[in-house]
């Protein structure tokens, strides 16, 4: 539960977890690409306005904790929520808090 709340304590990462609860009004531009992958690294990139490294090492640290799920497809790289995830850990943050 540390590692989660540690991914968590960071707005960038925040943003972006929410940027991804609603890709298509967050990610206007791909809207309808959104629920088949997710949304391209590239555009959470843009979005966040930081560097290629930077991104990928917030995307991988909430890819670790498991609130984020990529695929790929040929060279890019895509992500959304992984929603029940994400609902574990909050339940059980209520739990014990």
């Amino acid at each position: 539960m540390l590692d989660e709340c540690k991914a968590l304590a960071n707005d960038t990462r925040l943003r972006i977890l929410e940027w991804l609860k609603d890709p298509e009004a967050s990610f206007p531009e791909c809207a309808g690409e959104t629920a088949e992958f997710g949304v391209c690294v590239g555009l959470i990139q843009r979005k966040a306005g930081t560097s290629a490294s930077t991104i990928s090492a917030h995307l991988a640290i909430l890819q670790r904790v498991g609130f984020l799920c990529a695929t790929r497809r040929g060279q890019w790289t895509y992500y959304r929520r992984d929603e029940s995830r994400i609902r574990t850990f909050t339940e059980h943050l209520h739990r014990t808090l």
